[in-house]
């Protein structure tokens, strides 16, 4: 019968040293489970511990027979030594005694109906632990996105910021070559101005006369009204947002990402997309937002959809 329990334990998937010691501990498959159940949370070495110290059993006197076994601390009686250790394992108690009291044994029909509730409790105690397995998975997973999310952001930040770097190293590299090219016309404009001169003051030794200075220049005979002079450095840009209209003054080699930055930081507006409808024309990507302003078409001034 051991045999035949021991392998139904180790179809429902028991450990098998577990399921000898269940099978060694108790009486009949019922008990065994009972008994599993008990102590799955006890380690191996704790069980076989309590194996080699076992409950104390006081003998009966005289000539009588036992037949049962009765725990002294709750009164409890049982049919077998094994049943008792069972109850020792469970209870703690380590006071028994013998009994010439005969336990009448279970029906089969009350056999099976107590297998049959062991059972239930094992399926029972399988579906929570497959719940709180799901459980498990389920915030691993949100552990997980939460990472990723994270790693996205940053990654996008870094980004962002690099694009701002490279705008204003563009906008750099353009006034050092404004600045670069202004010295050039004046120094040619300098060699030009020095070679005039060297050429008048050899004519006027050839001819034998004085070296003409240069006169000062003749006053306007009537000065012209100024014109308003119209700086092309700058754009004014009339932003349409969900909350309204906003109303920007900035420099023509600002970008369209520097733009879409400042909307972000001042306005609290995240943008996608830069729409004018005059010319129609859809300024998104990385490609449209690293143009400047000029580049772009919208200088010396412009109306945007922002979205």
């Amino acid at each position: 019968m051991s045999q035949s329990v021991l392998e139904q334990l180790l179809e429902m998937g028991f450990d098998k040293e577990r399921a000898e010691l269940a099978v060694k501990k108790s009486d009949g498959l019922p008990d065994a489970m009972d008994w599993l159940e008990k102590t799955q949370d006890t380690p191996m070495e704790d069980l076989l511990a309590e194996e080699e110290v076992g409950p104390v059993i006081a003998k009966v006197e005289g000539e009588a027979v036992a037949m049962s076994l009765v725990c002294n601390e709750c009164g409890k009686k049982f049919r077998s030594q094994r049943e008792a250790e069972f109850h020792a394992n469970k209870s703690d108690h380590a006071d028994f005694s013998e009994s010439t009291e005969e336990i009448a044994p279970l029906s089969a029909e009350e056999k099976k109906q107590r297998l049959a509730e062991l059972r239930e409790k094992v399926k029972n105690k399988r579906a929570n632990q497959a719940i709180a397995d799901k459980e498990e998975a389920k915030r691993n997973e949100q552990i997980r996105q939460k990472a990723t999310k994270e790693s996205q952001d940053l990654k996008e930040e870094l980004q962002r910021k690099e694009q701002i770097k490279e705008a204003a190293k563009k906008r750099q590299e353009k006034t050092d070559e404004l600045e670069a090219k202004k010295r050039i016309k004046a120094k040619i404009e300098a060699d030009k101005e020095e070679r005039r001169r060297k050429a008048e003051e050899a004519k006027a030794a050839r001819e034998g006369r004085a070296v003409p200075t240069a006169a000062p220049p003749a006053p306007a005979a009537a000065a012209a009204p100024a014109r308003p002079t119209v700086n092309h450095s700058e754009s004014r840009l009339r932003l349409q947002t969900k909350g309204g209209n906003v109303m920007k003054t900035l420099p023509s080699d600002t970008t369209l990402f520097e733009v879409a930055q400042l909307l972000e930081t001042e306005n609290g507006i995240v943008v996608t997309k830069f729409i004018s409808n005059f010319p129609r024309k859809v300024f998104e990507g990385t490609l449209d937002f690293g143009k400047t302003l000029k580049e772009a078409g919208l200088v010396p001034s412009a109306a945007l959809m922002v979205e």
